[in-house]
């Protein structure tokens, strides 16, 4: 089993270089997709109100056999949460459906700035960390003008922004601005449309030079850029194989000839215009 390594948090905390996301994964077979990550070396499951999965995530740290005290369990507010006492009933309800008193990491799923509450959910996030409800606190699509705006009025900078990431879509700026601020960049959709990208020249290039997988080429390429990706999936072998990317580094020249891959965001979700309930 792979072991991943952690970094430190703006907040103090440590933070994996690899997750698991578990958009999608629900009911029994769910629970044993979770419960085999844990087991394949994740210790980072990244859940949301929205993936409708939360009691699914919770019931797979009792049943693993990790100790929870290892585990990192992230969560989302989701838009129809807005609102101070509206994002504390939201964490609250996380925290009953998840079965624990903690969450590791709650996040802003979206900032909805034309409803323009995100301020006031941060502000809940921040009474909630003070609560002893969540641990670190970060938000999920959010620009440097919206991240600078939340460091403004109320002191606090996110430990983490989650945001769409992938060689398609390198995100150089915030993720320099990111650096700039202390915060974890996070990755979401990692490997993009996996089947066109693990095809592109520069990645199967790589994974030859390497003697790895295409999959492996792009998460390691994440890790090099400084982002923690999330990638999912239900297969315990390539649950392993993802994990597995600590092993080898590319080349400063093969991180930006994949980088230069890049064509813009793929599934449409610009955080100025997108609005999700």
């Amino acid at each position: 089993m792979p072991t991943i390594p952690t970094l430190t948090l703006n907040d103090g905390f440590s933070f994996p270089e690899i997750g698991f996301g578990t958009y999608k994964l629900t009911g029994e077979e769910g629970v044993d997709a979770i419960v085999s990550a844990t087991e394949a070396g994740y210790r980072l499951l990244d859940t949301a109100v929205n993936y409708k999965n939360e009691r699914e995530v919770g019931e797979a740290v009792r049943r693993s056999s990790v100790d929870r005290s290892e585990l990192l369990i992230a969560t989302k507010i989701p838009g129809r949460d807005h609102g101070f006492d509206e994002a504390l009933a939201s964490i609250d309800g996380s925290r009953e459906r998840l079965g624990i008193e903690t969450i590791d990491l709650h996040l802003i799923h979206w900032p909805n700035p034309s409803v323009d509450k995100y301020v006031d959910t941060w502000r809940a996030l921040i009474e909630a960390q003070s609560r002893g409800w969540v641990r670190s606190i970060g938000v999920s699509n959010f620009t440097s003008e919206m991240l600078d705006r939340l460091d403004d009025e109320t002191g606090v900078t996110p430990a983490v922004n989650q945001v769409e990431l992938h060689p398609y879509f390198p995100q150089g700026e915030l993720r320099a601005y990111h650096r700039a601020h202390g915060i974890r960049t996070e990755s979401w959709s990692p490997l993009a449309t996996r089947g066109e990208l693990l095809g592109e020249q520069p990645i199967v290039d790589a994974a030859a030079a390497h003697g790895v997988t295409p999959t492996q080429v792009v998460l390691r390429w994440h890790v090099q850029l400084g982002s923690t990706p999330i990638p999912k999936s239900a297969t315990p072998s390539r649950q392993r194989e993802n994990a597995d990317i600590f092993g080898f580094r590319l080349t400063d020249d093969e991180v930006a000839v994949i980088s230069a891959l890049e064509r813009g965001r793929m599934w449409g979700g610009d955080p100025n215009t997108h609005e999700e309930m």
